[in-house]
């Protein structure tokens, strides 16, 4: 059984927790044991969602840590990200349909650059960079956006973010008064 199959399933925060709104920060060599321990907790959480990528924040932990996996039901490809950063983008936009853990059943078409390149560091602290575009791209950029306090509603209208938060309280409210 792999570690993944194995690990504690974390809380995905949900909007509106204030810790989905806050900067998280740089992960240093004196948090490596957490980070080990995390990663294959975060991989767990996010097959068992199911989702293709989570930010340490949405589980509560305010470190620049992403993993993605796009592709999980096909041949799983994991990705860890560690103090990841966009160091270009192309001037192109793609829209796509994002979705997000932290905000459940709530979905919406994002502009976003349609090709990005990230430098991160790897679970060893190797320096790396990774390009991607279609649906790696949406993912990445989704991803470091939360360890920036920024959810993908940011990227809409005022009118479509206000719809959404409000339909995703209305229908929160709805599951704790059904529990």
């Amino acid at each position: 059984m792999s570690d993944t199959q194995t690990s504690t399933l974390l809380t995905i925060r949900i909007v509106p927790d204030p810790v989905l709104r806050k900067t998280a920060r740089a992960v240093t060599p004196a948090d490596a044991a957490q980070v080990r321990a995390l990663i294959p907790q975060m991989f767990a959480t996010m097959y068992a969602a199911p989702g293709i990528g989570l930010a340490a924040p949405q589980v509560g932990v305010l470190l620049r840590l992403v993993v993605i996996d796009i592709a999980p039901e096909k041949t799983p490809a994991p990705l860890v990200l560690i103090n990841p950063e966009v160091v270009a983008a192309s001037p192109e936009s793609a829209t796509r349909e994002e979705g997000c853990l932290s905000l459940p059943e709530q979905y919406a078409q994002v502009v976003r650059p349609a090709w990005v390149r990230v430098k991160y560091e790897d679970e060893r602290g190797a320096r790396r960079e990774i390009e991607g575009d279609g649906l790696l791209a949406a993912c990445l950029q989704h991803e470091i956006d939360h360890l920036n306090g920024v959810l993908f509603v940011d990227h809409l209208s005022a009118l479509k973010r206000n719809m959404l938060l409000r339909k995703l309280a209305k229908e929160q409210k709805e599951k704790t008064s059904r529990k």
